[in-house]
């Protein structure tokens, strides 16, 4: 299934807007890579493991999204935005809410 940021696919016509879908994800950061983290904030670089739980976060609010555009007949999903939030004590959890158009791309 094609999933796109753009209002429109170039080259393909949408011959039908199905509705708006939507996929959410929460995850918790656990200790180990919470102190890690830490450690990377006082030496410099960047956290790869932060960074592989953002990019699981996205995958899976992505799928699905996209299971619920194919369930509902769609081919595309345009629009999409992705949107990122902390919840919980301390902001010890990442919320991933991906959101978009599901729509019908003639063939």
């Amino acid at each position: 299934m094609l999933v796109t940021t753009t209002p429109s696919v170039e080259g393909k016509k949408i011959v039908k807007y199905i509705g708006l879908v939507t996929g959410e994800t929460i995850i918790g950061a656990n200790i180990f890579k919470d102190m890690f983290a830490g450690i990377r904030d006082i030496v410099g670089g960047r956290s790869s493991s932060y960074e592989r739980v953002l990019r699981e976060g996205k995958d899976i609010a992505v799928n699905e999204m996209q299971q619920f555009a194919a369930a509902m007949g769609a081919n595309a999903i345009v629009g999409v935005d992705l949107d990122y939030e902390t919840v919980g004590t301390g902001g010890s959890m990442l919320m991933v809410t991906a959101s978009g158009t599901a729509v019908i791309l003639e063939d």
